[in-house]
């Protein structure tokens, strides 16, 4: 038997799901598939294509009930509504957050502030692909007048994470790429001069990302890029060398770019919800138009399922419910993501900043403090390369912490059997996780350990675009549960603010305003740095 942490439950929980965490707490997994014949049946849910079974987790049917109808007196429902209809879900911005209007397949007009937005997606869509096909034709020429061949695309955050996890993700090495596309997020020198060694500057195209076109990791790789540009090729003018993806139109012009090469963000939409926008441009030219439609339709039929299916059978909503139910009733403050899919190796990265960017937080909407945790700690990496490194911990350790399985069926790289052993090694962890094994105290596994399995028929576009619209709905649904703002970020910007005075300190050798009054360990910091400068 487990020891769980015991966490107050809040207090608008029912009896009836409070009697419920009370009994699972001191079951084990195997015997609750001892007493219920239809139990794998029963917590076996799909949608758009994708199959989650939870029947390992330390849940029943009669739980997850009480769950769900927890969400409701929550007002998911309502919340759900709103998200589509683009009311001010992010209230304390005051801003819908439309993500879903990058996919919706509706004809039908969708309004913010009076104003439908569908034609403003429909044609960016239609300005990206005129890109990609300029620059696949080898029409999009530099300042030299040679076509440029490769892309360097330069964002963080919101604005790398999920295109990097997508191109990556469709590669095949049976089919060659449209344009070759390198990724570089971090402000560190070695991310930036890496990616200029292996590229020749008369021939690469820089897709700059930012919405605000003032996010200062990104600038200052974009700045250095322009330089080496410049001085490269002996040229003032780099202009043609340069897309921007921003809302800030002027300061992307001011910096250089064409206004004719700058694609919109709007407001309404989040970054780490962005990659369906004109962020997503690096996938469309590193794999096409029709791969990137393809990832658009599979999360819109992804949404659909969330917005029609009721609550009991609704993918997203079961997996939101299960998560809340781990973090809050059972006291899990960690979850492990392990994609068995070496094309999916990213997810993990991407998911970290879904989730706890938005849900990592201790404030409800209303601005009370939340009474108990929230989201927990995110972390993974692909399968079966994690069999070699923490699985010794997640099978003995003395933490429980549920993982969640991510499997596909087939190999988009057929080689021998071995995707038959990848698939067989997904299942037999999850089996020994929940099963152990007895034996001397030096090898035994007490087992009695949840999982989840998700399975996709085969990474493709239009499955990964379900994937990753799957998780970005449980996330809105456990912020529901939370009674937080999934859609705001304060806490990213604290470390940014506290940076500038450092970083006038680092640059001028010499105290700057704003450090005068900093703590004793990194004033000591400063005094060390600013030596080996």
């Amino acid at each position: 038997m487990q020891v769980y942490m015991t966490p107050e439950l809040p207090d608008d929980v029912t009896e009836g799901l409070a009697t419920a965490v009370r009994a699972l707490r001191a079951t084990r997994l195997d015997a609750l598939f001892a007493h219920d014949a239809r139990r794998v049946e029963q917590l076996t849910f799909a949608g758009a294509g994708l199959v989650a079974d939870l029947s390992k987790e330390r849940i029943t049917p009669g739980a997850l009930a009480e769950v769900l109808a927890h969400a409701e007196r929550q007002g998911l429902r309502e919340w759900m509504h709103a998200l589509f209809a683009g009311e001010k879900v992010n209230q304390t911005e005051g801003r819908p957050a439309l993500h879903t209007a990058l996919r919706r397949r509706d004809p039908a007009p969708l309004a913010v502030a009076g104003t439908d937005v569908m034609p403003l997606v429909r044609a960016t869509r239609e300005r990206m692909r005129a890109l990609a096909a300029a620059v696949a034709a080898g029409e999009r020429r530099g300042a030299t007048g040679e076509p440029l061949r490769s892309v360097v695309a330069i964002g963080i955050g919101g604005s790398d994470l999920g295109p990097r996890l997508v191109c990556d993700a469709l590669r095949d090495p049976r089919t060659p790429v449209v344009t070759p596309v390198t990724f570089v997020s971090n402000v560190d020198p070695a991310a930036l001069a890496r990616a200029l060694a292996e590229a020749d500057p008369a021939t690469t195209l820089f897709v700059v990302v930012s919405k605000t076109f003032t996010t200062e990791e990104t600038l200052a790789n974009a700045t250095t890029a322009r330089a080496w540009l410049r001085e490269t090729l002996a040229v003032s003018d780099v202009s043609a060398h340069f897309v921007a993806v921003t809302a800030a139109v002027d300061r992307a012009t001011a910096f250089g770019v064409d206004a004719g090469s700058v694609l919109p963000m709007w407001d309404w939409v989040g970054g780490r919800y962005s990659l369906w926008s004109a962020v997503g441009l690096p996938i469309m030219l590193m794999h096409g138009a029709d791969a990137f439609a393809q990832l658009l339709d599979g999360a819109a039929a992804l949404d659909e399922h969330f917005a029609r299916e009721p609550l009991a059978t609704n993918l997203p909503v079961v997996l939101g419910a299960l998560a809340w139910w781990n973090r809050v009733a059972l006291g899990h403050g960690q979850r492990v993501v392990v994609p068995y899919a070496h094309a999916l190796s990213l997810l993990p990265l991407y998911l970290q900043q879904l989730s706890l960017e938005s849900n990592g937080k201790r404030v409800r909407r209303d601005g009370t403090p939340v009474a108990g945790p929230t989201e927990p700690s995110l972390w993974g990496s692909p399968g079966t390369d994690g069999q070699h490194a923490y699985f010794q911990w997640l099978h003995q350790g003395t933490d429980v912490v549920p993982v969640e399985f991510v499997v596909p069926l087939a190999s988009t790289s057929p080689l021998g059997d071995q995707h038959a052993m990848l698939v067989a090694n997904a299942f037999a962890q999850a089996q020994a996780l929940m099963t152990g094994r007895g034996g001397t105290p030096e090898a035994a596994c007490p087992g009695d350990r949840p999982s989840t399995t998700v399975l996709l028929p085969r990474v493709d576009a239009w499955h990964v675009g379900a994937l990753l619209a799957l998780w970005e709905q449980r996330t809105f649904v456990e912020a529901v549960l939370y009674g937080i703002n999934p859609f705001d970020q304060y806490g990213v910007e604290l470390g940014k603010t506290l940076a500038r005075p450092l970083l006038a300190a680092l640059r001028a050798g010499s105290d700057a305003p704003g450090t005068d009054a900093l703590d004793p360990s990194t004033a000591a910091l400063l005094v060390r740095a600013r030596a080996a400068r």
